[in-house]
Parts: C-alpha cells; structure tokens; sequence
C-alpha cells in the first residue's frame, strides 16, 4: 500500500505534502523526529489527510498534482479546514 499524505506544522502552519509506502504512524514519527533539516525546522507535524493507493504510479502522479499550482491551492483548502 502506498499513501499520499499531508501534514500541518504544528509550529508555524506550513504543510508538508509526501508519499511513502511505510505505516503513516511510523512516518508521522520519523518526520516528528527530525529525519531532515526542514522537518526539525517545521516540526511537530499532525496529519490532516491521506489517500491510500495499491499502484506506486497512481501515488506518485497525485503526489505530484498536489504540488502542483492547483493542486497547491487544494492542500491550502485541507489545511484550512483544520485551523
């Protein structure tokens, strides 16, 4: 399974738009954690969507349109909606 997820910073509102083929909580963890640079910036994360797909491919073209110029404003939208 392969999610496509979406993330608030807890610390200064961005959001974080990722995929991965890992259990969400052990992600969540990972990025809550420090893994990089711009989580320990930005963290704490909370998740505030995910989409589940079976096909790699299908995962990596909506993560793709979701950093899109629409699909941007459709996570802005999300991340509104958990002010």
């Amino acid at each position: 399974m392969f999610y496509v997820y979406i993330l608030k910073s807890l610390k200064n509102n961005k959001s974080y738009t990722g995929l991965t083929n890992k259990k969400l909580e052990i992600r969540i963890k990972e990025h809550n954690s420090g893994s990089n640079y711009w989580t320990r910036q930005n963290g704490p994360f909370k998740l505030i969507y995910y989409e589940s797909y079976f096909c790699k491919e299908d995962a990596m073209n909506r993560e793709k349109f979701l950093k899109s110029g629409i699909g941007k404003r459709l996570v802005k939208a999300i991340k509104n909606e958990f002010k």
